[in-house]
């Protein structure tokens, strides 16, 4: 009888809970499980279940299960999942305005990047809105750099590499082209493999990224100049979130913004951590001649206005940026 009883009682214990929780918000990303990324939006996770009283919280799907960013959109799209973590090239195909953050040598330190966060966050609120998407929060990346298999002292020498770019992502096309260089477009899931058949010899990623996906074990070399602070992003479909009520809603923004701070501060201590790490393990820092940085920084210059061509943003929209951030540079406790 107590067995019975028992059952019972789990079932509806297991009943209540299904009914308590009354949106269950699908999460898809490529971070890894056990990544800092996927450990703080757990966090996340548990501090809106505990706060709505277990009416909401998400379902994780990570390490890429549900495909890459392109896929994932195309699965919010047809309601098989609500919501995702983004880098630029997810960003870009619901709000192309927010890719000017990716462009090249546009920002030279994380002061100047929150700067921009905090300056245009207005705009890119509203870019994310009008592609159908609510943004939660910034889950920055952090500063790209170039891995190579051959040592690269100047931006001539990066003709002579076998880059990767990520298949369909016009900054890395245009970057790349600016610079000489003809890179072999894949999708992410295919980078780790093609570095082992050599069919690539270099790419481009954040230092805590590349330990993360194992690809800084394929190269020797690090160039220390970084070509950007990538962006990266939580949205959630504005039309999954419109079925929310707004007390649900606000608990969902308030927290997001929360935690996607605290990830961004982990972040750039994983970044510098990976570049540590990377010294002890056999990967040498290349150091970028002063005088060859103006190079790059036009580079950039240009990259931007090429991508204007491709009406990815305005060019009155770059000009606001650039000089807000040539302000910033004069007074930067602004």
């Amino acid at each position: 009888m107590k067995k019975i009883l028992s059952a019972i009682l789990l079932s509806y214990l297991l009943f209540s809970t299904c009914l308590s929780q009354q949106y269950t918000i699908k999460f898809g990303t490529v971070a890894p499980d056990g990544s800092t990324w996927m450990n703080v939006m757990r966090e996340y996770d548990a501090a809106i279940r505990k706060e709505s009283g277990g009416r909401a919280g998400f379902k994780f799907f990570a390490g890429g299960v549900q495909g890459d960013e392109k896929a994932v959109l195309r699965k919010i799209r047809f309601g098989q999942l609500s919501s995702a973590g983004f880098s630029g090239v997810g960003m870009g195909e619901i709000a192309p305005l927010v890719r000017i953050l990716d462009t090249p040598f546009l920002v030279r330190n994380y002061a100047e990047m929150d700067y921009i966060y905090q300056k245009f966050s207005n705009d890119f609120e509203k870019a994310f809105e009008d592609g159908g998407y609510i943004l939660l929060g910034w889950a920055e990346v952090g500063f790209v750099h170039v891995f190579t298999n051959t040592i690269v002292q100047k931006p001539e020498d990066l003709k002579s590499v076998k880059m990767w770019a990520w298949e369909g992502d016009p900054i890395a096309e245009v970057a790349f082209s600016e610079l000489g260089i003809t890179p072999i477009p894949l999708p992410l899931e295919n980078v780790l493999t093609s570095l082992q058949t050599g069919l690539v010899d270099a790419f481009y990623t954040s230092p805590y990224a590349a330990v993360t996906l194992q690809w800084y074990t394929k190269v020797k070399y690090m160039i220390d100049a970084p070509l950007a602070d990538a962006a990266g992003s939580v949205l959630i479909s504005k039309k999954y979130y419109d079925t929310m009520p707004k007390d649900l809603q606000e608990i969902l923004v308030r927290n997001g913004r929360l935690y996607m701070a605290k990830l961004t501060k982990l972040s750039r201590k994983d970044n510098q951590d990976a570049i540590e790490q990377f010294k002890k393990r056999g990967v040498q820092i290349l150091k970028v001649d002063p005088k060859d940085l103006p190079k790059y920084i036009d580079m950039g210059a240009r990259v931007r206005k090429k991508l204007v061509g491709r009406t990815m943003f305005t060019d009155e929209f770059v000009q606001r940026v650039e000089k807000e951030l040539d302000e910033f540079r004069k007074h930067p406790a602004k």
